[in-house]
C-alpha cells in the first residue's frame, strides 16, 4: 500500500510537475512568438517608413550603419540564444526571399523567422522592404566575403562574390530553379546589371561567431564602402543596382531600358551647362586690333617686314623686295583707306578707278608723260598706255601678231607671263583677244602699280626676280614678254617649249651706246640659249617702238652641239617644277622629248584644251579623288559645273558684279573652267602641301600659282571680289593638330 501511495505520489508529483513545465513551456512559447512578432512589426514599420535611397547609391554609410543595427539589434539578443543573424549573412542576392526557404545550412529557428517574416511581408506587400534588406543583406555578406575570398574581393569588387554564389545556387537547384522562373523578369534584370552576390560561406558560420562579429562588421562595411566609393560612381553595375532597390518590380524592366539608354529622352545638366557655356562663349564679340604698320591700308604682311628686311646681309639683288614673312603671323585688321568706295565694276574700271581707293599720285607724276595714269578730280584714269605703248595698248597687242603670225592671240597663245608690267595696261587689253596674262611687278619706288592693276581688274602679283624662283611650274607659260639680262634663265624655266620671248625695251630700236651694249649682249646671250631670234620689227609709226621676238627650241640638239657649255646645263636631279622658295639656279634644263612627257607637245588651241584632259594624263595615272588620271579629271569638271549652276541659282549669288576671283585650293581648275563664260578671271592657287596639279591648269589655259596659308599672299588688300575655299581650312588644321 505504501509502495502504491507512494507510487501514486510520485505519479501526481510527476504530473504537478509536468503540468507546471507545460505551462512553463507555453508561456515561454508564447512570449518568444510574441516577442519575434513586434520585433518584425517594428522592423516593418521602420522599413516601410525609412527615406527611399538615392538612385545613384551614394547613401551616407552612417545611415546604412544606422539602419542596418536598429533590424539586427533585437534578433541577437534572442533570450532562446538561436541567432537570426544568418538571415542576414546568406543572402539570396538576386533571389527572391521565398527561395531560400529550403536552405539546409539554416537553422529551424531561422527558417522559422524566415518563414513568419515572408509571410508578414507577403500580406503586407512591402516589395520594397525586401529591397532594402536585400541590399543590406548583400552588403554585410559582402564585407564577410572579403575577410575568406581576398583575392576575389580586392581585385573585383563583388565579381568574386558571384562565383563563389554559383556554389551557393547548386546547392538546392530545384527550388531555386522555380522561384528564378517565377520571378523570371526581375532576375533576367538583375542578371543583366551585374548586381553583387552574397557569400555562401557566410551562412556557416555558428550563432555565438555572428553575434560576437555583426557589429564589427557594419563598421567593416562602412570602411569598405567609403574605400570604394569613387570607383563606384561612375560604375554602371552600382547604379542599376540602386535602381532595383529604389523602384518595385513591376515598373523596373522598364526603367532599366531607360537606364541601358543612358538618359533616355533627356538631356542631363551637364550636357545643358556645357552647351550653355560654349555658346557663350562662341557668342562673344572677339576684340580685332588694327595693324600697327607703316604700310598703313596698303600693309602686306610678308613684304612690309622691315624688321626682317633691315638684317639683310645684300641688297644687291633686290632681296629686300622677296618675301620675309613675320615669324609670327600678325591677327590684326588692316583698315579701309579714307574715302574708300565700292570698286567701279569692269569693263568700265580698266579706264578709271576711285582715287580714293588708291591713293597714290606719284606714279601719275613720274609716268604720266608716258600715259601710264593721271589724276582728275575723284578719279585716277588709265589712257591706255605704257612705255612701250603711248597711244593705246591694243595697237600694240595687233603689232606683235602681225610680226609673227605664229603667236595666235587667244587661240596658239592663251597664257602669258608679263614681267614688270607696270600698270598692267598690256594684259588688261588682252581679255579683248581671250589672252590671260600673269602680270608681276615688285613693290617699289613705282607706287602701287600692282593695287592699281587689280583695282581696275586686271590679273597681278607683287613679285620680283631676285634670288629665288619664281612661284610657277617649269613650262607652262605660251608666251613671255619683256625682261632683261641673266634673269632670262629663270624665264626659260617658265616658257613653254616652242613658245615666245616678246622683247620691246629700248635696247631694241634706239641706238645710244648703252642700248646698243645691251642688245649685242642679249644677241650673244640668247645665242648661248638656244633661243632663235624669230624677227625684229621696225619702229612702229603710231607707238615708235619695234618689237624682238625670240623663240625656245623644241629638241635638245642645239644644247649638245653648242661649242662652250654656257650657260651650262641642270643636274637631272633638278626639277624645274620645284618653285616655292627654291633658289634661282644658273643653269637651263633639258626640252622633254618623251611623247607622253609634258612639254614635248604644244596643247590643243583654246577653248578646246579647257574641257580636253591633257595627252600626258595617262590612265595608269592615280587622280587626286582616286580614279584614273583623266577620268577624274573629266568628274571634277563635271561636278564643278553644277556646283557654280547651284551657286548662281541656288545660292543667288550675283556673279555679274565680280571680277576678280580666287580659288584658294585649286585642284584640277574645275571651278576657275565652270565659270569661264563669266566676265571675271579667276587666280588658281594650289597649296604647297596639297598634291601639285598647278601644270594641269596651265594646260588646260588658265594660271595660278603656289603658296603656303599660313603666309600672307603676296597681294594688296581689298585685291579680291570673291574669295572661294573648298575644303581648305580643315586642311589647314590638320598641320596643327
Amino acid at each position: 500500500m505504501a509502495s502504491a501511495k507512494y507510487s501514486r505520489i510520485d505519479n501526481n508529483s510527476n504530473n504537478n510537475n509536468n503540468r507546471r513545465s507545460s505551462s512553463s513551456n507555453y508561456c515561454s512559447t508564447i512570449t518568444l512568438v510574441a516577442f519575434v512578432g513586434l520585433c518584425l512589426v517594428g522592423i516593418w514599420m521602420m522599413t516601410s517608413s525609412s527615406v527611399v535611397p538615392d538612385q545613384n547609391g551614394d547613401d551616407p554609410a552612417q545611415e546604412k550603419k544606422s539602419q542596418l543595427q536598429d533590424q539586427v539589434t533585437p534578433v541577437i539578443n534572442d533570450s532562446n540564444g538561436c541567432s537570426n543573424a544568418p538571415q542576414f549573412e546568406d543572402n539570396p542576392g538576386d533571389l527572391p526571399e521565398d527561395a531560400t526557404k529550403g536552405d539546409s545550412n539554416g537553422s529551424p529557428a531561422k527558417d522559422d523567422s524566415n518563414g513568419n517574416l515572408t509571410t508578414l511581408e507577403n500580406q503586407e506587400n512591402t516589395e520594397e522592404t525586401k529591397l532594402v534588406e536585400s541590399k543590406k543583406d548583400n552588403e554585410q555578406s559582402d564585407s564577410e566575403g572579403r575577410e575568406k575570398n581576398n583575392d576575389s574581393g580586392e581585385n573585383s569588387g563583388g565579381q568574386g562574390d558571384s562565383e563563389e554564389n554559383l556554389d551557393d545556387k547548386k546547392s538546392d537547384p530545384e527550388e531555386t530553379k522555380e522561384k528564378l522562373d517565377s520571378n523570371k523578369n526581375e532576375k533576367k534584370s538583375d542578371s543583366d546589371d551585374g548586381e553583387k552576390k552574397p557569400d555562401e560561406n557566410s551562412s556557416e558560420t555558428n550563432g555565438d561567431k555572428v553575434d560576437g562579429q555583426i557589429e564589427g562588421k557594419v563598421d567593416q562595411n562602412d570602411n569598405e564602402e567609403d574605400k570604394s566609393s569613387a570607383e563606384a560612381k561612375d560604375d554602371s553595375q552600382v547604379k542599376n543596382q540602386s535602381l532595383n532597390e529604389v523602384f518595385p518590380s513591376g515598373a523596373q524592366s522598364e526603367l532599366l531600358n531607360e537606364t541601358m539608354s543612358q538618359i533616355g529622352s533627356f538631356s542631363t545638366q551637364a550636357v545643358e551647362s556645357k552647351n550653355e557655356k560654349e555658346t557663350q562663349l562662341s557668342s562673344r564679340e572677339y576684340s580685332w586690333k588694327l595693324c600697327n604698320s607703316t604700310a598703313g591700308p596698303d600693309y602686306i604682311p610678308c613684304l612690309d617686314n622691315w624688321e626682317a628686311i633691315r638684317h639683310l646681309p645684300s641688297t644687291k639683288h633686290y632681296e629686300h623686295r622677296e618675301r620675309h614673312c613675320p615669324e609670327k603671323p600678325p591677327t590684326c585688321l588692316i583698315p579701309l583707306p579714307k574715302g574708300y568706295k565700292r570698286p567701279i565694276e569692269w569693263p568700265k574700271s580698266r579706264e578709271k578707278i576711285w582715287y580714293y581707293n588708291v591713293p597714290h599720285t606719284k606714279l601719275a607724276e613720274f609716268k604720266g608723260h608716258q600715259n601710264w595714269v593721271k589724276f582728275t578730280g575723284e578719279y585716277l584714269t588709265f589712257p591706255g598706255g605704257g612705255t612701250q605703248f603711248k597711244h593705246g595698248a591694243l595697237h600694240y597687242i595687233d603689232f606683235i601678231e602681225e610680226s609673227v603670225p605664229d603667236i595666235a592671240w587667244g587661240k596658239r597663245s592663251r597664257v602669258i607671263l608679263d614681267v614688270g608690267c607696270g600698270v598692267a595696261s598690256f594684259g588688261g587689253f588682252l581679255f579683248d583677244r581671250n589672252v590671260l596674262a600673269m602680270s608681276f611687278a615688285p613693290k617699289d619706288e613705282h607706287e602701287a602699280q600692282v593695287q592699281f592693276a587689280l583695282e581696275r581688274g586686271i590679273p597681278a602679283v607683287s613679285a620680283v626676280m631676285g634670288t629665288k624662283r619664281l612661284p610657277y611650274p617649269g613650262r607652262v607659260f605660251d608666251i613671255v614678254h619683256c625682261a632683261r639680262g641673266k634673269l632670262l634663265l629663270e624665264l626659260n624655266r617658265v616658257l613653254r617649249p616652242g613658245g615666245f620671248f616678246v622683247w620691246s625695251a629700248t635696247p631694241v630700236y634706239q641706238k645710244k651706246p648703252d642700248d646698243v651694249e645691251i642688245w649685242k649682249a642679249m644677241v650673244e646671250l640668247t645665242k648661248a640659249m638656244c633661243w632663235e631670234l624669230v624677227n625684229k620689227t621696225r619702229k612702229d609709226a603710231v607707238n615708235g617702238v619695234a618689237v624682238a621676238t625670240f623663240k625656245k627650241p623644241t629638241s635638245n640638239n642645239c644644247y649638245e652641239q653648242r661649242s662652250k657649255q654656257e650657260p651650262q646645263l641642270c643636274p637631272e636631279s633638278d626639277d624645274p617644277n620645284a618653285a616655292w622658295n627654291v633658289p634661282l639656279q644658273t643653269c637651263m634644263h633639258k626640252v622633254p622629248v618623251a611623247v607622253s612627257e609634258r612639254g614635248s607637245q604644244w596643247p590643243l588651241q583654246w577653248l578646246a584644251r579647257l574641257e580636253k584632259s591633257p595627252y600626258w594624263l595617262l590612265s595608269s595615272q592615280v587622280g587626286v579623288y582616286g580614279k584614273a588620271a583623266p577620268e577624274d579629271f573629266a568628274a571634277d569638271y563635271e561636278h564643278w559645273k553644277r556646283v557654280v549652276k547651284s551657286y548662281i541659282n541656288g545660292m543667288g549669288i550675283n556673279l555679274s558684279s565680280v571680277r576678280n576671283v580666287m580659288d584658294m585650293r585649286a585642284v584640277y581648275g574645275g571651278f576657275a573652267a565652270a565659270l569661264k563664260d563669266l566676265n571675271l578671271w579667276v587666280m588658281n592657287v594650289v597649296p604647297i602641301d596639297s598634291p601639285d596639279t598647278l601644270p594641269i591648269i596651265y594646260e588646260r589655259g588658265l594660271f595660278g600659282m603656289y603658296h603656303d596659308w599660313c603666309e600672307s599672299f603676296s597681294t594688296y588688300p581689298r585685291s579680291y571680289d570673291l574669295l572661294h575655299a573648298d575644303h581648305l581650312f580643315s586642311k589647314i588644321k590638320k598641320r596643327f593638330v
